[in-house]
């Protein structure tokens, strides 16, 4: 029986992670992930194709392990939002790999495609039960919400280092969050005068 590969798989996909998070994609090397992982290079090719497809196999894991340990709660995305942020506040190298993935390719990889999707139709479900505003596309309402969440990492820490004289302390830190779940509920609530011609989702829904 030929020995079990899961194992060195495991190895590898934690291996590259933290080669692609700290290099990106271009600045990685296949010899460095595999001698992180204590494995044989050939094994990388011989399990994920390439590089490329490696980076995309890394890239899928963790964004789902993360949607595992945060779930979309689209019935309560504020709470969401709060708990995504802890997240990446937690875990800021699974942010860089987004962000290098953002900047080195032009298209998505196509499971990442799929888990976005499904959170848009949920989205537009939950609009048809009223639970959240019509007054935006489902897809802009996530980009909106991602965005928020998102700002501390992203915005030039002299913009939000203004505000205080001690940096991101725990305090500041548990303020800023709060700001984002006030921010998203605004955001998603129901408007009073929903919108009789909400715009469309742009996306087949299974109902």
């Amino acid at each position: 029986m030929p020995p079990d590969s899961t194992a060195t798989k495991a190895r590898l996909l934690d291996a590259a992670f933290e080669e692609f998070a700290q290099h990106g994609l271009a600045g990685a090397r296949v010899d460095r992930i595999a001698e992180a992982a204590q494995a044989n290079k050939r094994l990388i090719y011989v399990y994920y194709g390439n590089k490329e497809q490696l980076f995309d196999a890394v890239l899928t894991q963790r964004v789902g392990a993360l949607f595992d340990a945060v779930p979309f709660t689209v019935e309560d995305l504020p709470r969401f939002a709060g708990a995504l942020f802890d997240h990446l506040v937690a875990s800021p190298k699974l942010l860089r790999l987004g962000n290098w993935d953002q900047l080195e390719r032009a298209d998505p990889a196509a499971a990442d495609v799929a888990q976005f999707r499904d959170k848009i139709e949920a989205i537009a479900r939950a609009q048809q039960h009223g639970i959240v505003t019509t007054d935006l596309a489902p897809a802009d309402l996530l980009v909106l919400l991602l965005a928020m969440v998102t700002s501390r990492f992203h915005v030039a820490d002299a913009v939000l280092d203004a505000a205080t004289e001690n940096g991101w302390s725990p305090q500041r830190l548990a303020q800023h969050r709060a700001a984002i779940v006030i921010a998203v509920g605004r955001l998603v609530a129901p408007s009073p005068h929903p919108n009789p011609d909400p715009p469309g989702p742009n996306v087949i829904l299974s109902c």
